[in-house]
């Protein structure tokens, strides 16, 4: 549904010639034209409009001096630097342009009529006058010469197996006689026939097509020959075939033109020769003839070279050309182009380019050299409101189709209504007011411009006639336009040879319109401001001259911006408001003016982050926003909204934010590798956009074969879902959510507040329960905001409302209240659901509901019965679970009910259900809660059912371990509190919890219990208060004191054991004695000399320090001994490794130290997925106990040499040294102390150095073993290869625990850090 937009006309002449072009080809690589007359050839520059080459051929005798001579081909050849000439007397001339030296390479007595290169300029094909056909290679050697007139069909003939006679053949309604008919005789070739033969190429140059005149019958056939001049085939009779003949480049067909009874058609014919397709041309039979076909270089439009027959004057004719393209099996005329019918404007030759797909070469008869340049364009209106109709105009000849999304999906070439116009059209507009986006210009060939406009007739306009919505006595519900007014362009035009004089008409306002003209040189343009005059012309009310060509023009109807890009690149604005209308450099927000890298064929002005940008797409798929490139792969792009979208080489589909100021900067080209990303969507294989549903989430796209697809991009519909949501058309966005799948939380969770504010509105919009039931049924309690669909850029935060309250128990809540209120008996069902669905199931308030209705019914319609009622609930929850609810409300009648609509055998509950009716009330409710397993509820019940139940309530008690509940249900006074906290302390002994048990007994009264447990925990004091309250003799009290005392000193709890001694037994020398082998060297110096006990300094404290210096020794110089010979391993170990990883890169796992660890990984990645199909639990991982994990610890940080994480095992022995030598500070300065007091000087001063010297080892090797690259590393660790190509996606989670296992914990990669706030050492010893 693309139209051919002209960007830009090149004009050139008159050119300084002789005589009258004949021929004329380009020279690319130095952009000029070779044009050939009567007398020579000369070059034109077009860039300088200047002739730099003119080379006559009469002076050599190839032409005739009196311009009787005529040129039949002109061929550059760039390899041999020479312009290879053909003229009709025989001739073959190479030219040298630099030196203007002429070679006759051949001559053919017999004359040309033809010459024609192979598209890769290897071969020329040559006819002769005698109508042969020589072949010779790219040196003008012959390679074989054939008659053009062969009487054998060809290489490619067809095999008839004889199935079947045309005698026996079923021929319809013409009957058997039908078979005996004769074969209609082929007529002549028309008499305005030239009657020279025609010769087109195949593309790949393997084949070449010849029409000619056949000799026997006067009529053309066409011919196909090989490379090697070998004919394949000859074209069926045709009746009526005309000379032109151009080869489809991609190789498919062959058109031509034909003649019939009633019409004039473009017929294709394939290899073979048979007929393959046509269409007809918008003439009547001999009206025109057809002069030439030629198809551009990508097979996309054929160009048809029409000239008028029934001008009288036969030396002042009418010449036409038209530009024809297809899609979905229909032809539209996309172009049509009128040259005058002066001698000067009639059109001469005409030429596409070879590089360029869409530029047209024109040379007309006056020398005026022409050049045009087209591209695609989609004709889209552009209101963004649900009042427009999101249409789309087609170009097809004098008709344009318009085709309306926002009321049906049309595919073309149907549409919604054509619009009917007396020419041809050439190009049509949507007006730029957002309000009236749907009124239309066309301006045709004519140079006239029809305004189409709504609702302004009720007339119906005979111009306007409906397509696929209309007819067959169906009222048609869209709604046409009608023709306002044609208007004519009275200004001054220049030259009248150019039929396109105005290119990139845009509809600006009501009564304004800017177009863009060629000024007086081709490198000015001149950009008119048109006003409609009040009388039926146009008013030009200003010019403005523009230095450089425009070639495109976008207008911005927010802003109202107008932007003009030059084929340089640079843009500029157009202030058109102002008085004096004047041109400036688009700038950027730095103030730098904005250069498109390289020419863009479509541009769009948007706001980016509150700031006018330019988009722009080159013919080279790249795309710019201003001067910055952001993507390569662009196949075309749309703006709506806030919206920018694309699609891609690589066959997505993507939508962004404008409101997000780093679209500048983002690289589309990777976007498009982001997985799951919302952005994002796979369409068809070179899918274009074509328009978006304005106020809807339809995008259409259109495939390359034609055919239209309407998508929904995941974007549009949640924007337009917010947008819905904002302002309270709940039933919009909820319908859109349920076909979309889009999850309903959004519905509360886009805004919490206004959501619960309207609920009312919600239910009475959607107005359905089971609409209202499937919201309930997918609530979560998850902000889908935050997980599933991000707020966009910009957007507000709402805030949590209730944050102590579940989201689905606030909603719940809030909207059966509202349903209550409106209509309860309408809404039974949903209000029954909003009470299931909680987070904490209410059954029991819903079987209730079911219960009053049962009880009162009511004759209203709406009102769902109580058999509905509990039906529908049997199906949101499992029966037995209903049936368990209903057993727990109590009510004997509901319990009935439900257990009547299940499964289940009367012969299983109703013994039960009797026996309960027969029992007291708080025993059945004990009973039923018991077997309910609600123990709690079954306790409270018991405990009100009389002390001849408390053992039975002391035992549920025990088995569910309810002690903390019980002792709640009876005063603390009670022997039944009593007995309860005796059985918990118990509990407590049991779980090795003697503390707590001895709390419980103590405040029951137990303190013979709470003295053991205490004794048992090492609560020494709490035990001593228990035996003060005991009343112990003194001896069993000295006793108990001494077994304490021992349990202490088996702690290792000294200090405590030497209080209980000193002050509870007098025993001061055994005090001291357990503070000396705690290493208590003061406090034990304290109790001597209070209790006088000097003699212990000599016989036990001298030589306690003496003895604790030489272990201290002793320990720390082993400490540096092994601290020394891990570091020297490690720096072993180390280097090692890292041979061992370079050497992976190349020799894969074999010689990893890993490789073990990878074994074993393996063997747990097959076992686990072996068992996969079974069960987890028989994973080796899920079963792993705790002495095995104690296990792999230590077969995980193994210091053998040699084991796979020895380097690890090393760091973590160094920290341990390290920290365990640090921590002797404190208990080296007391030692020290002690040392210096009792004259010990020179032991003290030996083991402060030591100690002092291990310490500063230490220091000095924290950063040599915790260096920076050993966190790098096992921060970005490196896989061998063959571990990459070893892990399957499945075994991922796997490869996550194999990581954990051979990277360790950071804590180990840590260096250990020293206290050096501790003063430690004593001065006088340094």
């Amino acid at each position: 549904m693309r139209n051919l937009k002209l960007l830009r006309t090149q004009e050139y002449g008159p050119i300084q010639a002789l005589g009258s072009p004949q021929h004329f080809c380009l020279r690319g690589d130095r952009e000029t034209v070779l044009i050939g007359s009567e007398y020579g050839i000369l070059e034109l520059d077009l860039v300088t409009q200047q002739v730099i080459n003119e080379i006559s051929l009469t002076v050599g005798g190839f032409l005739s001096e009196d311009g009787s001579g005529h040129i039949v081909g002109i061929e550059d050849l760039p390899d041999q630097e020479s312009v290879c000439i053909a003229t009709a007397a025989g001739d073959i001339i190479l030219c040298n342009l630099s030196t203007k030296q002429l070679e006759c390479v051949g001559s053919v007595d017999s004359g040309l009529t033809t010459m024609s290169w192979s598209p890769d300029q290897e071969l020329v094909l040559l006819v002769t006058g005698q109508q042969t056909l020589i072949m010779m290679t790219k040196d003008f050697e012959p390679i074989t010469e054939s008659h053009i007139h062969q009487d054998d069909f060809g290489e490619g003939k067809f095999i008839g197996l004889g199935w079947g006679k045309k005698e026996t053949q079923f021929h319809g309604s013409e009957g058997k006689q039908a078979a005996h008919r004769k074969q209609m005789e082929v007529l002549l070739a028309s008499p305005w026939d030239d009657g020279r033969p025609r010769v087109t190429w195949r593309g790949d140059g393997q084949f070449v097509a010849v029409g000619a005149i056949c000799l026997e019958t006067g009529a053309r056939k066409v011919r196909v020959w090989s490379r090697e001049l070998v004919l394949q085939s000859t074209s069926e009779p045709v009746s009526g075939l005309e000379q032109a003949l151009a080869w489809k480049p991609s190789g498919s067909l062959i058109a031509s033109t034909q003649e019939k009874p009633n019409k004039h058609d473009i017929v294709f014919f394939e290899k073979n020769g048979l007929l393959h397709g046509e269409f007809t041309l918008s003439f009547q039979k001999g009206q025109v003839k057809v002069n030439e076909l030629l198809w551009n270089s990508d097979s996309t439009v054929l160009a048809v070279w029409l000239e008028d027959l029934q001008n009288k004057n036969l030396t002042s004719y009418l010449s036409v050309v038209q530009l024809w393209t297809t899609g979905n099996y229909h032809w539209y005329l996309k172009q049509s182009l009128h040259f005058g019918s002066s001698k000067r404007s009639q059109l001469a030759l005409l030429l596409w380019d070879s590089e360029i797909p869409y530029r047209l070469h024109v040379l007309c008869r006056g020398w005026r050299y022409l050049c045009y340049d087209w591209h695609w364009s989609t004709d889209r209106s552009t209101g963004e409101e649900s009042c427009h109709s999101a249409s789309v105009a087609v170009i097809d000849g004098d008709k344009v189709l318009v085709t309306a999304f926002q009321h049906a999906m049309v595919p073309p070439p149907m549409c919604t209504f054509q619009l009917q116009l007396p020419q041809a059209v050439n190009q049509v507009m949507f007006h730029n007011d957002p309000w009236t986006s749907r009124d239309l210009a066309i301006f045709d060939a004519d140079n006239r411009i029809s305004v189409y406009r709504y609702g302004e007739c009720t007339v119906q306009d005979s111009s306007v006639k409906l397509g696929a919505l209309g007819g067959s006595g169906f009222k048609a519900a869209v709604e046409t336009p009608h023709l306002v007014k044609t208007y004519r362009y009275s200004g001054p035009w220049g030259s009248d040879v150019n039929p396109l004089k105005l290119r990139l008409l845009t509809w600006l306002q009501d009564d304004t319109f800017l177009a863009v003209s060629q000024g007086k040189l081709v490198s000015q343009s001149i950009l008119h401001h048109l006003n409609v005059a009040p009388s039926s012309g146009w008013m030009v009310r200003t010019t403005v001259s523009v230095d450089g060509e425009v070639i495109s023009l976008c207008y911005s109807p927010k802003t109202k911006t107008v932007a003009l890009e030059l084929a340089d690149g640079q843009i500029l604005k157009y202030l058109w408001e102002i008085p004096h209308p004047a041109l400036e450099p688009w700038r950027n927000s730095s103030g730098s003016a904005v250069r498109f890298p390289t020419p863009c064929v479509q541009t769009a002005l948007v706001t980016i982050d509150r700031e006018d940008a330019i988009l722009g797409l080159s013919d080279r798929c790249r795309f710019f926003i201003n001067d910055i490139e952001v993507a390569s792969n662009i196949t075309s792009f749309v703006t709506y909204d806030e919206f920018l979208l694309v699609t891609t080489h690589s066959h997505t589909c993507q939508c962004l934010s404008l409101k997000d100021a780093l679209v500048k900067g983002k690289c589309l080209d990777k976007a498009s590798g982001i997985p799951n990303s919302e952005s994002l969507r796979k369409v068809e294989r070179g899918s274009r956009v074509v328009t978006v549903i304005p106020q809807d989430t339809k995008l259409v796209l259109q495939m390359p074969r034609g055919n239209l697809e309407t998508i929904h991009h995941r974007v549009l519909v949640l924007a337009q879902i917010r947008k819905w949501l904002d302002r309270l058309m709940f039933r919009e966005a909820f319908e859109c959510m349920r076909k979309l799948r889009i999850n309903l939380n959004l519905l509360y969770d886009h805004n919490p507040k206004v959501f619960l504010e309207n609920v009312e509105t919600f239910i009475k919009q959607i107005d359905s329960v089971n609409y209202i039931n499937l919201f309930f049924t997918e609530l979560k309690d998850e902000d889908f905001t935050k997980t599933m669909y991000p707020s966009p850029v910009g957007s507000t935060v709402q805030p949590v409302l209730c944050p102590t309250q579940k989201k689905v128990d606030l909603v719940c809540d809030a909207m059966r209240a509202a349903m209550e209120k409106i209509n309860p008996h309408k809404y039974c069902l949903s209000i029954l659901t909003s009470y299931v669905k909680k987070s904490t199931p209410e059954l029991e308030v819903a079987l209730q509901k079911v219960h009053e209705l049962r009880e009162t019914a009511s004759l209203d319609t709406e009102t769902v019965s109580a058999e509905a009622a509990l039906k529908y609930l049997l199906f949101l929850v499992d029966v037995n679970e209903l049936y368990d609810h209903s057993l727990g409300t109590y009510d004997f009648d509901l319990v009935i009910m439900v257990a009547e609509k299940s499964q289940k055998d009367p012969k299983e509950y109703l013994p039960f259900l009797n026996a309960l009716r027969k029992m007291e009330t708080n025993y059945q409710r004990y009973t039923i809660d018991k077997h309910l397993k609600r123990y709690k509820k079954a306790l409270y019940h018991l405990s009100k059912c009389g002390s001849e139940h408390f053992s039975e309530f002391l035992n549920l008690v025990k088995d569910q371990n309810l002690y903390n509940e019980a002792l709640h249900l009876y005063p603390t006074n009670t022997q039944e509190y009593k007995d309860i906290s005796i059985a918990y302390g118990e509990h407590l002994n049991q779980k090795h919890l003697y503390e707590q048990a001895g709390l419980i007994f103590a405040r029951c009264g137990a303190c013979e219990r709470a003295l053991d447990a205490f004794l048992s925990s090492g609560s020494w004091q709490q035990a001593l208060c228990m035996v003060s309250q005991l009343d112990y003799a003194p001896n069993k009290f000295a006793s108990l004191v001494k077994s304490m005392a021992g349990k202490l000193i088996e702690q290792r709890r000294h200090a405590e054991a030497a209080v209980l001694l000193e002050q509870y037994t007098q025993d001061y020398e055994e005090a001291v004695l357990q503070l000396l082998d705690g290493a208590l060297w003061e406090e034990a110096l304290r109790l001597i000399y209070k209790y006088s006990r000097q003699d212990i300094l000599e016989t036990n404290f001298r030589p306690a320090i003496l003895e604790a210096q030489k272990n201290h020794l002793v320990f720390l110089n082993s400490q540096q001994t092994t601290f020394a010979c891990y570091k020297k391993r490690l720096l072993v170990v180390r280097e090692l490794k890292d041979q061992a990883r370079h050497g992976l890169l190349d020799d894969e796992v074999a010689r990893c130290p890993e490789s073990d660890l990878l074994s074993e990984t393996g063997s747990v990645m097959m076992a686990s997925d072996a068992s996969s199909k079974y069960s987890h639990s028989n994973s080796r991982i899920s079963v792993c106990s705790s002495k095995n994990r104690r296990k792999a610890e230590r077969k995980r940080h193994s210091l053998k040499e040699g084991s796979p994480l020895e380097d690890i095992a090393l760091m973590e022995a160094l920290g341990d040294i390290v920290r365990v030598t640090d921590a002797l500070k404190g208990e080296v300065h007391s030692l020290l102390k002690e040392l210096v007091l009792f004259g010990y000087d020179a032991q003290a001063r030996e083991l402060q150095q030591v100690l002092e010297e291990a310490l500063q080892l230490m220091e000095r090797s924290l950063p040599e073993i915790w260096n920076l690259d050993l966190k790098l590393t096992s921060v970005n660790p490196i896989f061998p290869l063959s571990w990459k190509l070893y892990i399957a996606p499945s075994y991922f989670p796997l490869v996550l625990i194999l990581v954990a296992f051979v990277f360790p914990d950071p804590e180990l990669l840590t260096p250990p850090k020293l206290n050096k706030s501790l003063q430690w050492k004593l001065s006088l010893l340094q």
